[in-house]
């Protein structure tokens, strides 16, 4: 039987909440998929009604479009935290960038938080309602 909550489709896979118009989220999207040959990770967009849901869910705000979410076992990460908690489940070089986690959290997410300001400036947006679709071949990891 299929399930009706599409969540629950992805269960056993960590979920990664990205900002749907944002073309440096995209890319970075992308990245992570080539980098995660398992399929690890599953992906949605912050706007799109799922994501709105799991964001409300996790006490996060639904308006502001300022960090990246991954969700675990239930247990929400954000900013430079779950940058590095993603970065340990790619394929290798990339786990040795989890050594960051041992500086401090508010350095780390500095560094992040002026990337997340200056993002649509410097790569660019879609329109609000022009969240592209994924491929055919990775379809399923997308709520």
């Amino acid at each position: 039987m299929t399930p009706t909550n599409p969540v629950q489709s992805h269960e056993g896979h960590s979920i990664v909440l990205v900002d749907g118009v944002c073309h440096f989220c995209q890319g970075l999207t992308k990245w992570i998929i080539k980098r995660d040959p398992e399929g690890q990770f599953h992906f949605a967009s912050q706007q799109s009604d799922i994501g709105k849901k799991l964001l409300q869910e996790g006490g996060l705000s639904t308006d502001r479009m300022d960090t990246f979410v991954l969700i675990e076992n239930g247990v929400y990460y954000t900013r430079s935290t779950g940058a590095l908690r993603i970065a340990r489940k790619l394929k290798f070089p990339y786990p040795l960038l989890y050594a960051f986690i041992a500086v401090p959290r508010f350095l780390r997410d500095a560094v992040y938080n002026y990337v997340a300001r200056h993002r649509y400036r410097w790569f660019g947006k879609d329109e609000e309602d022009a969240c592209r679709l994924p491929t055919p071949d990775i379809r399923e990891r997308f709520l």
